[in-house]
């Protein structure tokens, strides 16, 4: 797969941190876990985040809810309601 220049795109942390709603300090913390991927750049070896892994960050986030939402949906589920079959509590 070849990269376009948005794929190489390279944010300063503070624009993530906007583009996040987040502090630099946890921008900085996402690179170090490898939530989000960054690389130092320069004779001063500042720290840069690639666009494309913030995009990923945001689908694995929504992803994660997602599922999370799943979760409580079939917690809050009855088992005739799961199999189909019997009495639907709460029914619309």
């Amino acid at each position: 797969m070849s990269a376009t220049p948005s794929d190489s795109r390279l944010l300063a942390p503070a624009q993530v941190a906007e583009l996040l709603g987040i502090s630099v300090d946890d921008v900085v913390d996402l690179v170090r876990t490898a939530r989000i991927r960054g690389v130092r750049v320069g004779s001063s070896a500042q720290l840069r985040v690639f666009a494309r892994s913030v995009n990923d960050y945001l689908d694995d986030l929504a992803e994660e809810e997602r599922l999370a939402a799943l979760w409580r949906e079939s917690n809050e589920a009855s088992f005739p309601e799961l199999w189909g079959t019997g009495i639907v509590r709460n029914a619309d």
